[in-house]
């Protein structure tokens, strides 16, 4: 990804979210970059193209035991 797509994708995360401290930074990949909240690793944009379209990707993993506990009335 190029700097200027890393900045509009930046942007647009940030806008849609309503979170400034959200950061894109580059990865050794150059289809992808980290996203950071508050400088931590929450997840990767991936930038594909296919017959002359370009779309981007948000890829998050949420792992089960980062969850809260639910309350006693939405357990089970």
């Amino acid at each position: 990804m190029t700097r200027s797509e890393i900045w509009r994708v930046e942007k647009y995360l940030r806008n849609l979210f309503r979170l400034d401290t959200i950061t894109l930074v580059e990865r050794t990949k150059g289809d992808s970059v980290e996203v950071l909240v508050g400088g931590e690793f929450i997840g990767v944009v991936f930038r594909d193209e296919e017959d002359g379209e370009i779309s981007y990707a948000f890829n998050m993993a949420i792992l089960e035991m980062d969850l809260p506990e639910p309350p006693a009335s939405r357990a089970g």
